[in-house]
């Protein structure tokens, strides 16, 4: 049972100005929550028990509604006031806080609805630590809502994944959703660098996986995109 995760929300959230010029992203409200909250349902629902939140860019804001939020989960705070470590660098951070066994990591800025099965249970039985170092939900690029990239991988018969080559495109988006093994978490570049050093090295060594997201997934960046989403979640 995995049951630990990290919730990513440290970010500047610069592409949701003039939004967060008051506020951190994770709390814009989308469909009446914040962003934060339909992530923390979320790994609630799917049985985590624990949850990781970095916090830098007004993480007074975020502590205290992270106080008054009440799941039934232990919420730890990763404080990265002093310093923004980028995704790869806050997971070093709170490397002893996610303890020693595979936990989950998501993104507070990207909103998830389940398809017929729950999401994260869907991915622990997937989930094989004999054979992966990572496992990443995906969502088809045609089925992106609001996100206007080429793609990130592709996706073997076996969910092994590949990265999207330059000036092509890619069949699978990343969802900021993944089951992570402490075991990758080794040897940091830097202070401050992405989990795209992580995916690398298990790419290279033929262990980062994928599966394929049933239900609906929104890409949440801009101002722009909120009125999409409620429009969607409103009418189904």
């Amino acid at each position: 049972m995995i049951d630990t995760a990290m919730l990513m929300a440290a970010g500047l959230g610069k592409r949701m100005r003039p939004l967060t010029a008051t506020r951190p992203k994770p709390l814009v409200k989308v469909a009446g929550k914040p962003l934060m909250d339909h992530a923390l349902d979320r790994l609630a629902a799917g049985g985590i028990r624990k949850v990781v939140v970095n916090v830098h860019y007004l993480a007074d804001t975020v502590e205290a509604h992270l106080a008054a939020h009440n799941e039934g989960m232990q919420i730890a705070i990763s404080d990265e006031r002093r310093k923004l470590l980028e995704t790869g660098g806050g997971l070093i951070h709170a490397r002893e806080q996610l303890g020693d066994a595979p936990f989950f990591c998501a993104n507070s800025d990207n909103l998830w609805i389940d398809g017929p099965q729950e999401t994260l249970g869907m991915m622990r039985r997937i989930w094989n630590p004999d054979r992966m170092d990572a496992l990443l939900l995906l969502v088809p690029l045609a089925r992106a809502h609001c996100h206007r990239g080429p793609g990130d991988f592709h996706m073997d018969a076996n969910g092994r994944l590949t990265r999207r080559k330059t000036a092509h495109v890619a069949p699978f988006v990343f969802t900021g959703v993944q089951i992570m093994s402490p075991a990758l978490l080794v040897d940091p570049p830097s202070d401050v660098f992405s989990t795209n050093v992580f995916w690398n090295r298990a790419i290279e060594t033929g262990r980062l996986y994928g599966v394929s997201h049933q239900g609906l997934w929104f890409d949440v960046g801009t101002p722009q995109a909120i009125p999409v989403v409620e429009s969607m979640l409103a009418h189904g």
